[in-house]
C-alpha cells in the first residue's frame, strides 16, 4: 500500500513517498525514515471527531449510544506530528491519550451517500486524540479546550492509501506497556457512514480529517511518558509528553478543575474505586 509522508527537509515542508527504510521526495532527495523530521501528513481545513463509536468504550462507561453519532471540533492549531512533543500545561493533571484511526478526505464531499463515501476518501492515518480533561467543566460541553489545546492532535506517521479499514487491530502503548487493545470491528458506525453523516451539512475538502473514535481504557499520562498508537497496516504514531513552558494564566478565564466529572471521564468511569475521592450520591 502506498504511504505518503510530509517531512521537514532542508528547511521546507516536503511530501515524500516511503520506499522501505527511505523517504523519497519528488526531486529525488532521500532521507532515512528514522532521521526524518515528521510533520502531520496532511494540512486540513478542519478536524472533526466522533464522541463515542467503539463498543468497548461505551461498555466501559456503562452508558448507551445515541441513535446517531455526535461530534466535536479540534482546531488545526492543535495539529502535531509523529515524534512531536505533546504539552500538558503546568497546573494540569488530567491529560488522556486516545488511540484512533483518522480518515483523510481526498475529494470535495457534500451530501454523499454512505455507499459512495469511499470514493471521497484519500486514505487513512493514525491519530491520538488527546484530551485535557482539566477543562471539562467549561465551554458548555463543546470540549473546545479539552480537545483543542495546542499539540493535542498528533497525526501520522504517514497517509496510507488503499487500506481496508475492516478488521484492523488498534493498540496504544505507554512506555512500552499496552494500555488499549481494540479493533475497527468494534465501531458502531464505520468510516463511510461518518463521512456521509458529516457531509450532509458540512462540506469536506481534500485534506480534511475525521477521527473515528477510541476503544476502552483511555487514561491520563504525565510528562516523560512515551505514547505509541499502532494501527494494523497504518504504522505507529509516537509522541512524548512534556510540561508546558509557562503556567496557564490565573488572572483570566476558567481554571483547571478536578471535579467528579473530570475524574470520572479521565479515569474511564472507575475513579471512585481508585481512592481518588469517595463518590457522591
Amino acid at each position: 500500500m502506498p504511504e505518503y509522508r510530509r517531512i521537514l527537509l532542508d528547511g521546507a515542508a516536503v511530501e515524500t513517498v516511503r520506499h522501505g527504510d527511505d523517504l523519497v521526495a519528488g526531486d529525488g532527495r532521500r532521507v532515512r525514515v528514522e532521521d526524518a523530521h515528521h510533520l502531520p501528513p496532511v494540512v486540513p481545513s478542519k478536524v472533526i471527531a466522533v464522541h463515542l463509536n467503539h463498543r468497548s468504550r461505551v461498555e466501559e462507561f456503562g452508558i448507551g449510544l445515541p441513535d446517531t453519532p455526535t461530534y466535536f471540533h479540534k482546531p488545526t492549531s492543535a495539529l502535531n506530528g509523529h515524534r512531536g512533543a505533546v504539552v500538558r500545561p503546568e497546573g494540569c493533571a488530567w491529560l488522556n491519550y486516545e488511540g484512533e484511526v483518522a480518515i483523510v478526505i481526498g475529494r470535495t464531499a457534500r451530501n454523499v451517500a454512505p455507499e459512495d463515501a469511499g470514493q471521497y476518501i484519500a486514505g487513512y492515518t493514525v491519530a491520538n486524540d488527546y484530551g485535557l480533561h482539566d477543562f471539562r467543566d467549561t465551554d458548555a460541553g463543546s470540549m473546545l479546550r479539552v480537545k483543542g489545546s495546542d499539540t493535542l492532535c498528533p497525526l501520522g506517521p504517514g497517509l496510507v492509501t488503499d487500506w481496508d479499514f475492516r478488521g484492523k487491530r488498534l493498540r496504544t502503548r505507554v512506555n512500552g506497556e499496552t494500555v488499549q487493545d481494540g479493533s475497527t470491528d468494534e465501531m458502531t458506525w464505520d468510516m463511510h457512514y461518518l463521512v456521509a453523516d458529516i457531509a450532509r451539512t458540512i462540506t469536506l475538502y481534500p485534506g480534511d480529517v475525521l477521527l473515528s473514535g477510541t476503544p476502552a481504557n483511555s487514561r491520563p499520562v504525565r510528562p516523560g511518558d512515551v505514547v505509541e498508537v499502532e494501527v494494523e497496516g497504518l504504522g505507529t504514531l509516537t509522541n512524548h509528553v512534556v510540561t508546558g513552558p509557562t503556567p496557564i494564566r490565573a488572572d483570566v478565564g476558567a481554571q483547571p478543575t478536578a471535579s467528579e466529572e473530570v475524574l470520572s471521564t479521565a479515569l474511564g468511569g472507575d475513579w471512585e474505586f481508585r481512592g481518588i475521592r469517595p463518590p457522591r450520591r
